[in-house]
């Protein structure tokens, strides 16, 4: 029997607002709700708007929908600066407060979720709620076995040193952006292979020959580490749901739920059969989880 591919989907429509002179791209799906709070979805490293195709197509029949690509990635402006999760808070929480004018639910994958983090942390005005899927970010490190962790942390530096050079991180960018590098980094970080589509891969591809794909690569390996997810926690006060991806290659998902927790014990959380991003390769099911919890909380603010 002879293989079929899968159906392509159609990306949605969407259009630009500039923000700090940059062109920021973002979609708007689904009507405008009086009694329900926007979504705002947060794409990961390397992704954008593209990634929630699936997402969008379900959650707007019961939400207003916006998705967004962070500066530097998707089809967002790519300029060559500084990249952190203190700029990308800036920008999700003037596009919450400048384009859709009411607190939102902000749902976030990998980096996306480090960034919304950030949001929800220092500007609970704008925030209705938290939805993390194996989220990014360093919590603070209480281990005292600093004998134990100097090999790495040496092998760790003289790496780093080595990629600030920009001819090393450029031959890096060339490499992994490359179709087959792509396909076979989403191969260990996605539970089901079939959904690695030559499509999710050309989505990724198509933004890193962009001009300035490659400053925005470099400047990962210059930008200082961010504040501790432990210490944004006790910032927050909005409700949370985390979503695991318990197969995720990169992330620990049970001792990072642990951690979770411990400084935020009210938080909801569902462990999944599913990768990194769990939104892409199991929609339906985490789309089903989304709209079951916003629903559920009823005092969210909208």
């Amino acid at each position: 029997m002879p293989l079929t591919s899968p159906p392509i989907m159609q990306s949605f429509p969407g259009t630009y607002w500039q923000w700090q002179g940059n062109s920021i791209y973002y979609v708007c799906a689904g009507e405008q709700q009086s009694n329900k709070p926007p979504l705002l979805l947060v794409h990961g490293f390397g992704a954008s708007t593209d990634h929630w195709r699936k997402n969008i197509s379900e959650l707007q029949e019961q939400f207003q929908v916006w998705v967004i690509d962070l500066l530097g990635f998707g089809r967002s402006a790519k300029p060559n600066q500084e990249y952190s999760g203190n700029l990308w808070r800036e920008q999700l929480n003037d596009f919450i407060t400048e384009v859709i004018g009411k607190p939102a639910v902000l749902a976030g994958n990998s980096l996306g979720g480090y960034a919304s983090l950030c949001v929800a942390a220092a500007y609970p005005e704008s925030t209705a709620g938290l939805i993390l899927l194996n989220s990014a970010g360093p919590f603070t490190d209480t281990e005292t076995n600093t004998e134990q962790k100097s090999r790495p942390n040496l092998v760790g530096k003289l790496m780093r040193s080595i990629l600030l050079q920009r001819w090393a991180s450029f031959l890096l960018f060339q490499y992994v952006r490359r179709r087959s590098v792509i396909r076979k980094t989403l191969n260990k970080v996605y539970s089901d292979p079939s959904a690695v589509t030559d499509q999710l891969v050309e989505d990724i591809y198509r933004p890193s020959c962009d001009v300035g794909a490659a400053d925005v690569f470099n400047s990962v390996f210059k930008t200082p580490q961010g504040e501790k997810v432990d210490v944004l926690l006790g910032q927050m006060q909005c409700p949370l749901l985390i979503l695991w991806g318990e197969n995720d290659p990169w992330i620990n998902a049970r001792d990072r739920g642990i951690k979770f927790r411990q400084y935020y014990p009210q938080l909801t959380e569902y462990y999944l059969k599913a990768g990194h991003c769990p939104h892409d390769e199991i929609p339906g099911q985490v789309n089903t989880l989304i709209t079951e919890w916003v629903l559920a909380q009823g005092k969210l603010k909208s």
